[in-house]
């Protein structure tokens, strides 16, 4: 009787560990190619929002002399993150050494340097079920459209040189920490507090406004304001940027799911039920009281007079800011 006992026994450990690796393999992540085709044309996406979306956006707001001027800002700002982004920008974000859930550390504020140069990267790392080359070509497009957002608080103000060194500080200095910060998980300061932040909403938008004020507070007014005209020099351009950060925006916002699944259409839908009352409010004349008791009514009553006033300039920057107010609870039902 023991003998059988001892030989079942023996039989079963024999059965498990043969079965062992299968259940290993079931259970370790996999290759989505469906996730991993969406987020590589949702990179692509944010990335056609900062060039030529937001550059256009901004420099069709400018004096004509400064529209180059503005251009090559973004482009430098482009190229100069996504280099620091590979040497130390997404190790500073995503590491978590030294991270204790509901502990504050040093390594709370900011990540350490364990994956600086992309170390530990391999064809077959994935984040989830994505290719780790992807998330990490994703979350460049961030860092690069945040501080490109700063550059049209100092349009027209500052040198290339001086905007190229001011960027790169403030990538190194601000940007990492606080993207660590909200994006970092366990242990990271804002994840203990439980700051939800979808798409973007504090490390990204709140972000680059406070450095944009600030920006602008430094640098003062441009030289001959109010006695200069300074005219937007092509409303043209401008709404043909807005319209590509509208397209470029589903990227941004449910690319930040890290895939596809059922989140995803209800950010898709939050994402474009925002801009209606985006476009209704820049619709609506400032000061009149009859467009705040009634502000769907009165672009319809007088929409010729509208259309040919300056109103097409406040029309694009408010389905902007509709926007970034609903990146932090895109994925709310």
């Amino acid at each position: 009787m023991v003998n059988r006992l001892v030989g079942k026994s023996l039989f079963g450990l024999l059965v498990a560990s043969a079965f062992a690796p299968l259940a290993q393999a079931a259970d370790a992540p996999t290759l989505n190619t469906g996730s991993t085709a969406w987020m590589v044309t949702a990179a692509v996406l944010v990335l056609f929002m900062c060039l030529p979306g937001l550059a256009l956006f901004y420099g069709g707001l400018v004096r004509a002399k400064n529209m180059l001027s503005l251009f090559t800002q973004c482009f430098g700002i482009a190229g100069l993150v996504g280099v620091l982004w590979v040497i130390y920008g997404y190790s500073m974000v995503v590491d978590t050494t030294g991270m204790v859930e509901g502990q504050v550390t040093f390594n709370s504020f900011v990540g350490g340097l364990s994956r600086a140069f992309l170390a530990g990267m391999t064809p077959e790392s994935l984040v989830g079920d994505i290719p780790e080359g992807v998330f990490v070509t994703f979350q460049m497009t961030f860092a690069i459209i945040t501080p490109a957002l700063i550059a049209g608080a100092f349009a027209e103000r500052m040198k290339f040189s001086a905007a190229l060194w001011f960027m790169a500080l403030w990538f190194t200095l601000v940007y990492a920490p606080v993207a660590h910060m909200v994006w970092g998980g366990s242990g990271a300061l804002m994840h203990n507090w439980g700051v939800l932040d979808f798409a973007g909403g504090t490390a990204v938008h709140i972000n680059a406004g406070v450095a944009a004020l600030a920006a602008c507070l430094i640098l003062g007014k441009r030289k001959g304001y109010q006695n200069t005209p300074m005219p937007a020099h092509n409303l043209s351009l401008t709404m043909a940027g807005a319209a590509m950060l509208w397209v470029g925006w589903f990227g941004f916002n449910i690319g930040s799911g890290g895939g596809l699944n059922g989140t995803s259409g209800i950010v898709m839908l939050n994402t474009q039920l925002v801009r209606a009352p985006g476009f209704w409010a820049g619709c609506s004349p400032s000061g009149s009281r009859s467009a705040s008791r009634a502000p769907w009514a009165w672009p319809a009553a007088r929409w010729p007079v509208w259309w040919a006033s300056p109103r097409r300039a406040r029309m694009s920057a408010s389905a902007v800011r509709w926007l970034s107010a609903c990146c932090a609870g895109c994925s709310a039902t």
